[in-house]
């Protein structure tokens, strides 16, 4: 049968089915049509382009029909007795006419009231594609792998909702040579994905970029690559009729992105490089979804993504190699709405954003044990007119929401919000003195107070002033008043410490009341605490956005000692909703914590693996030592481990320190795939500031290449452990 309609769309390869190899996914070309790359930038073949070479007896119309898909194979389009993704996507595309299949195909084809995909694959249920699977192009359609039988088994793992094991899964096939870098590719309106699992789809890293790796990459279809006229500088900036083409409406839901229905990390083969990338689109919904274990990003916009919603979904562990960030905000994201989510172990920030266009909303989510490689802030903002509220943010190695002073910072709001556990300020508006990346990820701690209008241009929110308590211990009483000093206008946040890592400021937990702050720029509060309750402030001027909290005030004792860090368990928490989370750690704070048991856990086990010179890879000798870490921190799961990267003196200082965060990386990855969280583990680099050697000899130079395991009980138990040299690597 003639089928050169769909042969001129997709150049396949010529082998059908699973293509088993010893090769890897990922290695190959990186541009299949209908797309193109050219100059470093992706383009789509425009539809009026792509379908020039239709056969006679196809039509434009878009069939709507339910295509079933029954076979788990993938390769050239061909008329036999069964119908595999590919052919489906191409039927419901209209470029694979009605009139070509076999009869065995036509009665999987059957009439509905919208496109849809549906699956009753026999045996095995995992798609291994061997080439770049064609664009959606059928607006309204569902691809529903709910409909695979043998769907509907619960999970349970920690998720915000639970979200049921997928049947059917797609994923690249081990062909050598082969590149399969995209799951699925979205260009309609109103496109439905559910209850599928997609990963492994990744690229190689090259000197230009190429079309982006996701597993489902969301993009109107875009100009014509061959337009002269439209040169590398201006190619992303859409036109209005650009953006009117943009996909609308598309739903990403109940799916398992980045894992395979098997659950657990996947092998580092196996790694999708994105979870959903919104390239442009518009009124995109990503709900109730398990994004995780991620080499970047689980989620990130691009070019024009107004009004994303992202809800309810569990992003874990993702950032492991590339862009470290769980969500990570880009682009034209006005509208935008980040909604009950928890957000947990990933490598960078829970929710960051790079030069945002237009607004975004945080509200009620689950952001915790984030920065596991990065040092940064549980939310970093750029930008203007963000909201930051209700959320639970805790657990963070910096502060727990950043605004960067650049670009231009004004009105953002960061309130009622319960902090615990973090090392920074609850809010930090970052001074515009450096552009390092720090400034962007970190924050600088308390600013001064504002002592000239000029200030407003140079700090994040217009440097609104911190309030600042009239004394720093008040008298108990059964109703306490606090007094103090503001910006005249604002409105001031008076919140219950949760916890503290220095003397002077703490981290803000359950909001107690709001008063105003009046012209003379005084305000009093009254608070109903229990004695010897700390507290802190913050001061919300609608016109400038919330600033920085106060130093801590003491109630009824005239000496702050803290709460401390109360013990907490060091898992990505399940939870219905963020605010019930929120409601268990305040009745958490109330009570004193309590004292750890006299008792001390004696750990038998190393507290380094060395390395090679110049290498960071994990000789057999230092996988022994690291199962025997595994085998405690799974024993245990109170213990968290930071796994500190060093290096001998030779060399500089930039590659020292770069090559200790990558054997700090490895000793994660190994322990990673034994089973331990990511939420228990953080790495660091030191690379050759912290040398245990003591002189230029190579047996010293052996000792100072290793990684150092840094291991805290959460209970606050003292912990012995033991140095060994049983895996050094001498030159």
């Amino acid at each position: 049968m003639n089928r050169a309609n769909s042969s001129a769309i997709n150049k396949l390869t010529p082998n059908k089915g699973k293509g088993k190899g010893s090769g890897s996914s990922r290695r190959g070309i990186a541009c299949y049509a209908p797309t193109v790359c050219l100059a470093g930038v992706f383009m789509f073949v425009p539809k009026a382009i792509a379908q020039t070479d239709l056969s006679p007896d196809s039509s434009l119309d878009l069939p709507i029909v339910n295509v079933t898909v029954n076979s788990d194979l993938d390769g050239p389009v061909t008329p036999d007795q069964s119908l595999t993704l590919r052919e489906a996507i191409e039927i419901v595309n209209g470029t694979l006419p009605l009139n070509a299949l076999s009869p065995a195909e036509s009665a999987l084809v059957t009439p509905s009231s919208a496109p849809q995909i549906s699956f009753a694959l026999p045996g095995d249920t995992r798609i291994e594609l061997v080439e770049l699977l064609p664009t959606i192009e059928a607006a309204g359609l569902m691809i529903d792998g709910t409909t695979q039988p043998g769907y509907g088994q619960s999970s349970e793992e920690p998720a915000a909702v639970p979200v049921m094991v997928p049947a059917v899964s797609i994923t690249p096939s081990v062909i050598p040579g082969a590149e399969v870098f995209r799951g699925l590719t979205i260009a309609a309106d109103r496109v439905t994905v559910k209850g599928l699992s997609l990963y492994g789809f990744s690229s190689l890293h090259r000197s230009t970029a190429s079309t982006p790796p996701a597993d489902i990459f969301i993009s109107h279809i875009g100009p014509n690559a061959f337009d002269r006229s439209r040169t590398s500088a201006n190619a992303l900036r859409l036109t209005e009729k650009e953006i009117a083409q943009a996909p609308e409406g598309v739903v990403i839901t109940d799916n398992w992105l980045g894992v395979s229905p098997e659950g657990g990390i996947p092998d580092p083969e196996e790694m999708s490089a994105f979870g959903v990338s919104v390239f442009n689109a518009v009124d995109t919904t990503i709900q109730r979804n398990r994004i995780e274990y991620h080499e970047s990003s689980g989620i990130i916009t691009g070019n024009f993504a107004r009004n994303l919603v992202v809800t309810e979904n569990t992003i874990i562990g993702n950032g492991l190699r590339g862009q470290s960030d769980g969500i990570y905000l880009q682009g034209d994201i006005e509208g935008s709405q980040i909604v009950g989510n928890l957000v947990c172990a990933n490598d960078g920030s829970g929710v960051a954003m790079f030069k945002p266009e237009g607004t975004a909303e945080i509200y009620e989510n689950d952001i915790r044990f984030n920065g596991r490689r990065l040092r940064s802030a549980a939310v970093s903002l750029m930008g203007s007119g963000h909201r930051v509220t209700d959320n639970y943010i805790a657990y963070q190695p910096g502060p727990g929401v950043l605004v960067s002073a650049y670009p231009r910072a004004r009105q953002n709001l960061v309130r009622n919000n319960f902090f615990r556990g973090l090392n920074g300020l609850s809010v930090d508006l970052a001074y515009n003195d450096g552009v390092r990346v720090s400034d962007y990820q970190f924050g600088d701690g308390p600013n001064p107070h504002r002592n000239s209008g000029q200030r407003r241009r140079d700090s994040a929110n217009a440097a609104i002033n911190a309030p600042e308590f009239d004394a720093y211990a008040f008298p108990f009483e059964n109703v306490s008043t606090l007094t103090g000093y503001a910006d005249p206008g604002s409105e001031i946040g008076i919140y219950e410490i949760s916890s503290r890592h220095d003397r002077l400021y703490g981290t803000l937990g359950n909001l107690l009341t709001t008063v105003e702050v009046g012209d003379d720029g005084r305000f009093s509060a009254a608070v109903e605490v229990a004695d010897g309750t700390e507290v802190g402030a913050i001061a919300t001027d609608p016109r400038y956005g919330t600033s920085e909290p106060s130093p801590v005030a003491i109630i009824g004792q005239s000496i702050p000692v803290g709460p401390g860090e109360p013990a907490f368990d060091p898992v990505c928490q399940e939870s219905a909703l963020p605010g019930e989370v929120i409601e268990e750690d305040t009745e958490e704070t109330i009570e004193a914590p309590q004292p750890p048991p006299d008792e001390q856990i004696t750990l038998r086990i190393p507290r380094n693996i060395h390395f090679a010179l110049d290498e960071s890879f994990i000789s057999p000798a230092s996988a022994l030592v690291l199962d025997q870490v595994a085998t405690a921190l799974l024993e245990y799961p109170t213990l968290t481990v930071e796994l500190q990267g060093h290096t001998d003196p030779r060399a500089s200082n930039e590659y020292n320190e770069a090559l200790g965060q990558r054997r700090a990386l490895s000793a994660r990855d190994y322990l990673l795939q034994r089973g331990v969280a990511p939420e228990r583990m953080r790495i660091r680099s030191f690379g050759e500031t912290q040398l245990i050697s003591t002189g230029p000899d190579i047996v010293d130079y052996a000792r100072d290449r290793r990684v150092e395991f840094i291991f805290l009980d959460t209970r606050g138990l003292d912990i012995v452990i033991e140095a060994q040299e049983s895996d050094l690597q001498i030159e």
